[in-house]
C-alpha cells in the first residue's frame, strides 16, 4: 500500500513530482578553535514503485562511513604499522614488560646512587678549598717559640688526630647506613617494576595478546593506531597509559557505582543512527538549576563523582558495541546545549574539559561523532578555550549547529524514525502504533503546494499518520476523500498556517467507508523548498 503524492504547482512550472533533489546544508565544525562553515551536498533518492509517481520510501544515505577494520582494507603502510604493533604487543605481554622498563640489578641501583653522592661530596670538597685558598692570609715566618709552647702544640694537634679518626669512623658508619637504604629502595622499585602482566588481558572484553587470534584485537589496535596517525610506538604508549589509567581508576568496577539521581536525567541511550550506532544524548539543561548544580560541583569529590559517571556511561555504551571486523564499534553522542549554563559556570566548563581530554586519550575511536545542538553564540568562545586541549583528529569529529538546523543537521546521522520528537523525529517513547513503518520523504519547491495521500481501501480502519515540515512555515491541511464521488469530502484538520517551532504532527482518522486521506502542503508564500517527512499506517477491525 502506497501513498500516491501529487504536485500543483501556483507559477508557471511543470507538475513533476520532486523525487530527487541536492540539498545544501552548512554544518559549523569546530577546528582549531575556529569555527568553520562546511557546506555538504547530500543527495536524497527516492525507491518508486510502477510508473514512478508513487514514492514508497526514501533510501537513507549516511553522510559519512568509519575507516574498516579488515585487514585486506588496509593501505600497505597501514597493514604494516598493525603488524609491528601486534608484534611490540606480544613481546611485551609474553616477556612482562607491558608496564614496566627494562630493570637494573640492586647492586648497579646502589652504584649509580652512591656515585651520585660521591660526585656532590667531590664538588663540596672542591668548593671548600676553593673558599679556604680565597680567604687565606699571607705565610709569615715566626720566630722560635719557647719549648712550654712547643708542648702545649703538640697536644692540640694529638687531638685534632683523635677527632678526625673519630669523625672518619662516623663517615664510614653513614656510608654504611646510607647504602643500606639506597639498597632497600633498590630493592623497592624493582618490586614495583615486577607487576606480573596475564596473558589473558583484555580491553572492552577483547583479548589483547594477538596470538590468541581474537577477532576484536585489530579492532582495537587499529583505535590506538588511527588516533596517533599510524605512529607505532606513539600507538604502543598511548594503550599502555589506557591500560594503567584504567587500572588506576579502577574503570572495571565502575560499572557497578550508583552516582545518584541527580545525574540520572543528565544523559541517556535511546536509538540507532544509520550505520545502528547506538545514539548517546547529554542534556546540559539540568545544570541550570542551582540547587542541583551545586549538589554535583560543590566539593572536589563531587567534581570527581562526575567525571567518574562520564566514564561509567562511556562504558556501558561500549557494551551496546560489537568489536570485530564489519562490526558496530562506536557510539554516535548528541550534545543538548539548550538552556546550558553559560561560561561564568567555571566548574562546569573545567569538568567538561577534564571529560572530553580523558575520553580522547583512554577512549580512542570509540565516537563516531560528538553533535552539538541547540547551540548558543556564547558556545564557540567555550570551544576556543577548549580546543588547546584536543587532537586535530579529536576536533574534526566536532559538529556544531543552532537552534533553527537541529532537525536537519540529525537527519544526516539518524533515521527519521530514530529521532525524539523534541527534535524534530518521529521516536516517542511507548509508542503503540507504529513499530517498523518506513519513514518517506518529498520536496515542496517555493510557490508550489503538494498533496500526499493515504489510501483506506477497507471500511472500518483506521489511519494514522506522522508528518514533519523541516522549518514549516507553510499552510496545512488534511482531508478524507470517500471513493464514491457523490459524497462527501470530510476535513480531518482545517488548513492553517503552521509556525517554524512545530514539532512532528501526529493524527488518525476512522474511516466508515473506503478513500483516502489527502495532507496538503502549500509552500506558496515561501522563497526556500521545503522538506517534508511522512509516515502512515491503516489497521483494520481484525488487527485492532
Amino acid at each position: 500500500m502506497t501513498a500516491e503524492v501529487k504536485v500543483e504547482e501556483k507559477q508557471v512550472e511543470s507538475s513533476e513530482v520532486v523525487i530527487a533533489s541536492v540539498e545544501e546544508e552548512a554544518i559549523t565544525r569546530v577546528k582549531a578553535g575556529v569555527v568553520e562553515e562546511e557546506v555538504e551536498e547530500k543527495e536524497t533518492k527516492v525507491v518508486e514503485e510502477g510508473d514512478g509517481s508513487k514514492p514508497k520510501g526514501v533510501e537513507k544515505i549516511s553522510s559519512f562511513k568509519e575507516e574498516s577494520d579488515f585487514s585486506s582494507d588496509l593501505k600497505d603502510s597501514e597493514k604494516k604499522a598493525l603488524s609491528d604493533l601486534k608484534t611490540k604487543l606480544e613481546e611485551a605481554i609474553v616477556e612482562n614488560t607491558l608496564f614496566k622498563k627494562k630493570k637494573e640489578s640492586p647492586v648497579k641501583v646502589v652504584e649509580k646512587k652512591k656515585e651520585a653522592e660521591d660526585e656532590k661530596k667531590s664538588e663540596a670538597v672542591v668548593t671548600e678549598e676553593e673558599a679556604k685558598a680565597e680567604t687565606s692570609e699571607p705565610v709569615v715566618v715566626a720566630e722560635e717559640r719557647p719549648k712550654e709552647t712547643a708542648k702545649t702544640d703538640a697536644n692540640a694537634v694529638d687531638v685534632d688526630t683523635k677527632e678526625e679518626v673519630k669523625d672518619e669512623n662516623v663517615e664510614k658508619e653513614g656510608e654504611k647506613k646510607t647504602e643500606a637504604v639506597v639498597t632497600e629502595e633498590a630493592k623497592a622499585e624493582t618490586e614495583e617494576e615486577d607487576e606480573t602482566v596475564d596473558n589473558d588481558i583484555e580491553l572492552w572484553g577483547v583479548p589483547l595478546l594477538p596470538s590468541k587470534g581474537a577477532k576484536g584485537t585489530d579492532v582495537i589496535l587499529l583505535k590506538f593506531l588511527r588516533a596517533r596517525d599510524f605512529k607505532v610506538n606513539e600507538a604502543f604508549e598511548m594503550l599502555k597509559k589506557t591500560l594503567k589509567w584504567r587500572k588506576e581508576q579502577k574503570i572495571n568496577s565502575n560499572l557497578g557505582e550508583d552516582f545518584g539521581e541527580d545525574l540520572a536525567s543528565a544523559a541517556y541511550m535511546n536509538g540507532l543512527d544509520f550505520e545502528s550506532r547506538p545514539v548517546c544524548y547529554k542534556i546540559y539543561s539540568v545544570f541550570g538549576n542551582e540547587e542541583l548544580y551545586q549538589r554535583i560541583f560543590g566539593s572536589e569529590q563531587r567534581r570527581e563523582n562526575l567525571l567518574r559517571w562520564s566514564f561509567q556511561l562511556m562504558e556501558k555504551g561500549i557494551q551496546k558495541l560489537v568489536l570485530k571486523p564489519g562490526g558496530v564499534t562506536s557510539l554516535l553522542q548528541i550534545h543538548d546545549l539548550k538552556n546550558c549554563p553559560g561560561l561564568l559556570k567555571k566548574e562546569l566548563w573545567v569538568a567538561i574539559k577534564n571529560a572530553i581530554v580523558a575520553l580522547q586519550d583512554n577512549y580512542p575511536e570509540l565516537v563516531s561523532r560528538n553533535v552539538f545542538i541547540n547551540v548558543p553564540f556564547w558556545f564557540y568562545a567555550g570551544s576556543t578555550l577548549l580546543s588547546p586541549f584536543l587532537t586535530q583528529r579529536t576536533k574534526s569529529k566536532f559538529v556544531v549547529t543552532r537552534p533553527a538546523n537541529v532537525t536537519e543537521t540529525l537527519l544526516k546521522y539518524i533515521p527519521a524514525e530514530e529521532i525524539r520528537v523534541q527534535y524534530g523525529g518521529f521516536k516517542r517513547d511507548d509508542d503503540t502504533e507504529f513499530s517498523n513503518e518506513a519513514v518517506s520523504e518529498v520536496f515542496v519547491k517555493p510557490g508550489s503546494s503538494e498533496t500526499i495521500e493515504i489510501p483506506a481501501p477497507e471500511t472500518e480502519g483506521t489511519l494514522v499518520w506522522d508528518i514533519v515540515v523541516l522549518g514549516w512555515e507553510v499552510n496545512y491541511k488534511e482531508e478524507f476523500v470517500p471513493t464514491n464521488e457523490g459524497a462527501y469530502t470530510i476535513i480531518v484538520q482545517k488548513g492553517k498556517k503552521i509556525g517554524s517551532n512545530e514539532g512532528p504532527l501526529r493524527n488518525s482518522f476512522k474511516n466508515s467507508e473506503s478513500g483516502k486521506i489527502v495532507l496538503t502542503v502549500d509552500n506558496v508564500s515561501s522563497k526556500k523548498k521545503k522538506r517534508v517527512l511522512y509516515r502512515y499506517m491503516t489497521k483494520t477491525e481484525s488487527s485492532c
